[in-house]
């Protein structure tokens, strides 16, 4: 297993806000969670660019043309344009759930304390399948075939890749002492986007290794 330090590229902070949960790209916006809205940034600029008042407690992840928001049982399929819930399925850890991620057709839901990821039937909620992981999970990932998750236990916090057949860890990015991960997507190239949680308002792109993209 490789280890090393996170590079932390850029923070974005966001008045008003308290804390960032859930985090999703959409090929131009970063959306996150915060709480009673999802907000939208632009990550070049770093300006606010949408906000759509709607339960956002958790995960968030895009599909290619909708948001889908953990909302502490639910997870909510939302448009993006107007903000209208198309559909809602029951989370599968019942409002303990944490990160969530789109990949393969279906959603891919982190269980924080039960220190798992779960596949998901986004029509139907149905459980597909589910991965183990050693570290409580937060934030889910998948990108280039390759699934990262973030940590955030005994007030450390790093951005792993996981073997998604058997959860062994491959790669790990530590974070600076104090800093932490909520939610994390990847912009598909190399940027992770990682959320602060409860600590404080902001958003951070750390450095996605090269090594992953070979």
């Amino acid at each position: 297993m490789k280890t090393s330090e996170a590079e932390i590229i850029r923070e974005y902070a966001f008045e008003g806000v308290e804390s960032v949960g859930g985090v999703s790209f959409d090929g131009e916006q970063v959306w996150f969670a915060a709480g009673g809205r999802l907000v939208a940034f632009d990550p070049d600029s770093g300006n606010t660019t949408r906000s759509l008042d709607i339960a956002a407690h958790a995960g968030t992840a895009f599909d290619g043309k909708h948001l889908y928001q953990i909302a502490e049982d639910r997870i909510l399929k939302i448009e993006p344009n107007s903000g209208r819930v198309v559909s809602t399925i029951p989370s599968p850890g019942g409002g303990r759930d944490s990160g969530l991620a789109w990949a393969e057709g279906s959603l891919w839901v982190g269980q924080y304390r039960d220190r798992t990821i779960v596949q998901v039937d986004p029509e139907t909620g149905k459980v597909i399948r589910t991965i183990e992981s050693n570290r409580f999970v937060t934030g889910v990932s998948w990108v280039d075939g390759e699934l990262w998750h973030g940590t955030w236990e005994e007030e450390q916090s790093d951005v792993r890749r996981i073997d998604p057949q058997t959860g062994e860890v491959m790669e790990r990015l530590e974070m600076p002492k104090g800093v932490f991960v909520s939610g994390l997507e990847s912009d598909g190239k190399d940027r992770f986007f990682c959320g602060s949680g409860s600590t404080n308002n902001k958003v951070r792109a750390i450095r996605r290794p090269k090594r992953s993209r070979a």
